[in-house]
């Protein structure tokens, strides 16, 4: 197995690899994948160093849960931290967000995952107002105690969000859209995360695929890919998808993002690396839907940090290309 470097992840006071893997594909939303080349993409993973898998008990309905929990009985001294989510399963209506639910949720995290003590569950882009309740900390913090869970954390869509769970005690860690194409975090939210001690889960870092350079304007996504059905906030927030960036807007801005990479990187993988080397990460989560893939994300780890000149070049393609479409709304 390759070493990678390892991060506190805030609160949670356990390691984790700085490129994570993201297994939202593994479930649904991106297009069939076989179980076969699921566990695939989880060996490969954990061959090249990571340690941090993060899954929800949406995905798939629970298939991206469960296929972790038989890669856990099957691999148990890799040494895995796990993050799911909850949440998203119901109707997005605060009164949903109570202990009872929490404890019937996390109770089909457990047997999906086949753990006694889930290692981290975050909030699943909840209603902006669960955020501000006392309650919804108050049965976090139940559970906890009641062992069902070790440290939670939240998903967020916006800024403004994140900021709110940060000041909360309890809060182990925040989940939150950042790369090269959304920058806004950077402004107030690692800083607050950095100063409370809260770890930050950089997530769609490559704005779906968009900053790998392999798009085109004609290139076409299956119907049951959410780069098809979800371009503008049709099933779900529209910042989920391409980071919520106009398509040919996106496809033009990653072609030039795509110039930067250093000789010898992927435009992929310098995403990656310009995420990690943010202030204030813990971990990126790339998804992957092979196990090349898997391990060329994870070497993006091993990467020579990048240089001003190329942070610069990526403040100014932003400043330019996508923050009049993006910074007003998350």
């Amino acid at each position: 197995m390759t070493l990678m470097e390892q991060r506190v992840l805030g609160r949670t006071g356990r390691n984790v690899s700085v490129v994570g893997l993201g297994t939202w594909q593994l479930g649904a939303d991106w297009g069939e994948v076989r179980e076969e080349d699921a566990l695939a993409v989880l060996d490969a993973a954990v061959d090249a160093g990571v340690t941090f898998f993060d899954t929800a008990d949406v995905y798939g309905d629970g298939r991206s849960e469960q296929l972790i929990g038989r890669y856990l009985r099957e691999r148990p001294d890799a040494g895995i931290v796990v993050a799911t989510k909850m949440g998203r399963r119901v109707d997005q209506l605060p009164e949903n967000y109570v202990l009872d639910n929490f404890r019937a949720w996390n109770d089909r995290s457990r047997r999906n995952l086949g753990v006694d003590t889930l290692d981290l569950v975050q909030l699943h882009c909840p209603p902006s107002s669960v955020y501000s309740s006392d309650a919804v900390f108050d049965a976090l913090d139940t559970l906890v105690a009641e062992k069902r869970i070790a440290a939670y954390g939240v998903s967020v869509e916006t800024c403004a969000e994140a900021l709110t769970a940060i000041a909360r005690p309890g809060t182990a860690s925040v989940q939150i859209i950042l790369n090269p194409f959304r920058l806004k975090p950077l402004e107030e939210v690692l800083p607050a995360a950095a100063k409370a001690g809260v770890g930050i889960i950089a997530r769609v870092p490559l704005a779906s695929g968009l900053l790998s350079g392999k798009y085109t304007k004609d290139t076409v996504f299956t119907a049951d890919d959410h780069r098809t059905y979800n371009r503008h906030g049709e099933a779900f927030d529209q910042g989920e998808t391409f980071s919520g960036v106009d398509y040919a807007t996106g496809v033009e801005a990653a072609a030039e993002f795509a110039a930067l990479a250093p000789e010898g990187a992927t435009p992929a993988g310098t995403a990656l690396r310009w995420i990690i080397q943010q202030p204030g990460v813990t971990s990126v989560i790339p998804g992957a839907r092979s196990a090349e893939q898997a391990r060329a994300n994870a070497a993006a780890a091993a990467l020579d940090p990048l240089p001003q000149v190329t942070l610069d070049a990526v403040r100014d393609l932003y400043e330019r290309r996508i923050r009049a479409q993006v910074h007003h709304r998350w």
